[in-house]
């Protein structure tokens, strides 16, 4: 069961960076940056767009109707709360997809947000459920509960019950605060695909790390749609981040992957969004970290070059990207030592890779090297007489 790529690999992408993303501290999006980022998410070929809702400003209403009108092959969302104000702005978009409402459950929400309890909850949810219906029939609709997992889950199934009756096309499930655990995200999710003819949706924050994997383990459970945003970006520590979501279900299933998703768009994507909202991709980002492909230790590099799947997941290449083996230091091995002479053209005999290599070791025990430094040290090595080798050497063998 746990894992069956036919169940797992059954799922659709709705990208959040435009909505959730815009509540990331640095995200301020331009409307020319917002078009950038829709057209990059089109082009690696996610399912769903989601965008602010258009009541929160002037500019969030013309921006949805701008990428709504773009004719993406992607279906464009709009995130809106449950009441009709909101429900009847969203109604004038033209090229709008569907419409996303949500309402939060949980005791702390219905207490200091909105005031609601359960009931009237039910009543609001139906009524703006039953207008989207009565006037724009062709409209997707997803109702999901926000802090779900801090909601009492009587009251949860209760009201995705009432709202499933109504023929809603989505039910989302919200770890708001983050706070769930794979298990936790698998029961619930378990249980109430058992009750409910609508699709499930899951929307996981990532302040306790467990975002990638509880939206795995909703998809185990029965789920068919998974929230991202690009590098993870949204409020707090943010959601799912599409490229660490990408890399779970890749090793599940590879060659699926590759032909659902445009993977070489994901570099991209990654570098656009770091940037317009002023941050550095993690050294160690999924995928597209700078050491993500980079192996150092000896026995890894010797495997690595002898078949890369032996220390590699996730190919690089499927990506736009390559592996690195890095040389300059301590750990390096004869092997990793021997391809980088065959890539600067120069070939040594094994009892002078041997002794090369230790002299590299050595060396790299006194002071740091570049890959400069140890290039300069193969190409004296391979010119100098047998006595000279390793001697003065970027003052690296003194």
């Amino acid at each position: 069961m746990w894992r069956n790529a036919d169940t797992i690999c059954i799922f659709k992408i709705i990208d959040s960076t435009l909505r959730e993303g815009e509540q990331f501290v640095g995200a301020n999006f331009t409307t020319g940056q917002k078009i950038d980022i829709a057209c990059a998410l089109d082009e690696f070929g996610v399912e769903y767009i989601e965008l602010t809702s258009p009541v929160v400003s002037p500019r969030s209403f013309r921006d949805l109707r701008t990428i709504a009108g773009l004719g993406l092959n992607a279906k464009v969302l709009t995130h809106i709360r449950c009441c009709k104000e909101d429900v009847l702005k969203a109604l004038e978009i033209e090229g709008l997809a569907g419409i996303d409402i949500v309402i939060g459950t949980s005791s702390p929400l219905r207490r200091f947000s909105h005031g609601m309890e359960i009931p009237r909850i039910i009543e609001a949810a139906c009524e703006v459920i039953s207008l989207i219906k009565q006037n724009r029939l062709e409209l997707e609709v997803r109702f999901s509960t926000e802090d779900s997992f801090r909601s009492e889950r009587e009251d949860l199934l209760r009201v995705y019950r009432e709202v499933d009756k109504l023929g809603v096309d989505r039910i989302g499930v919200a770890d708001t605060v983050g706070i769930a655990t794979p298990f936790e995200v698998y029961e619930l999710l378990r249980e109430l695909k058992g009750r409910v003819r609508a699709e499930i949706e899951f929307h996981g924050h990532n302040d306790t790390g467990c975002a990638i994997a509880n939206s795995y383990a909703a998809l185990l459970a029965g789920a068919t749609c998974v929230d991202t945003s690009v590098l993870g970006i949204g409020e707090r520590n943010g959601i799912t981040p599409l490229g660490g979501f990408i890399a779970r279900m890749y090793v599940a299933d590879p060659e699926r992957v590759r032909r659902k998703y445009n993977l070489k768009v994901l570099p991209k994507l990654d570098a656009m969004v770091a940037e317009m909202v002023g941050v550095d991709i993690p050294f160690n980002n999924y995928i597209t970290g700078i050491t993500a492909f980079t192996h150092k230790a000896g026995i890894h590099a010797k495997a690595i070059l002898n078949d890369p799947s032996t220390y590699e997941a996730l190919r690089p290449e499927d990506f736009g990207l390559s592996r690195y083996i890095s040389i300059a230091h301590r750990l390096t091995g004869r092997n990793a030592i021997r391809w980088r002479t065959e890539q600067l053209g120069i070939s040594l005999g094994e009892e002078e890779l041997r002794r090369l290599t230790a002299h590299i070791k050595a060396l790299a025990d006194e002071k740091s090297l570049s890959l400069d430094d140890v290039d300069a040290i193969i190409r004296h090595w391979a010119k100098a007489p047998v006595g000279e080798k390793g001697e003065g050497v970027c003052g690296c063998g003194s």
